[in-house]
């Protein structure tokens, strides 16, 4: 394949596209968690996955785990973490069967925050998705976003 081949040319333009739907997305659901909850995206997923752990057989999440479903790098993680933890919006605790392990929970604070950002974020995303289906290019993207099922 060349630099010009088309299919690279057409799988570079359906990236910009995708990346492109996502930077629009994230800047809306950005400006309405932080205006009205003083929340980032960022915090917002974080506080998000942390409050679907669970007491169960592997229902709390290592650091590393929390770090791939937030889409950040683990050191990252730590920081975004030590900040909400610093806001009372988070707690650490030590994992009873290894004393390795740190775990982190939400907060009465924190759920009560997620509670009331939750459909800000939701109502932000519609807002975004269907702006961004009015462009041609992007609306193949969103069809596809919309017709996503949730992971079993």
């Amino acid at each position: 394949m060349t630099a010009t081949d088309p299919a690279l040319t057409a799988l570079a333009q359906g990236w910009c596209a995708l990346s492109l739907l996502h930077g629009r997305i994230e800047a809306h659901i950005e400006r309405a968690l932080q205006s009205h909850h003083d929340l980032s995206v960022r915090e917002y997923s974080l506080l998000d996955v942390l409050s679907r752990q669970h007491d169960g057989v592997g229902g709390h999440l290592q650091m590393k785990q929390v770090a791939d479903a937030v889409v950040l790098s683990q050191s990252a993680t730590t920081r975004l973490v030590t900040r909400l933890e610093d806001r009372g919006l988070l707690s650490r605790y030590l994992c009873p069967t290894d004393r390795r392990g740190i775990y982190t929970n939400v907060t009465a604070a924190g759920l009560a925050l997620l509670e009331e950002a939750r459909p800000t974020n939701d109502a932000a995303l519609r807002e975004a998705l269907d702006e961004a289906a009015k462009n041609p290019e992007l609306a193949p993207l969103v069809h596809a976003v919309e017709t996503l099922k949730a992971p079993v």
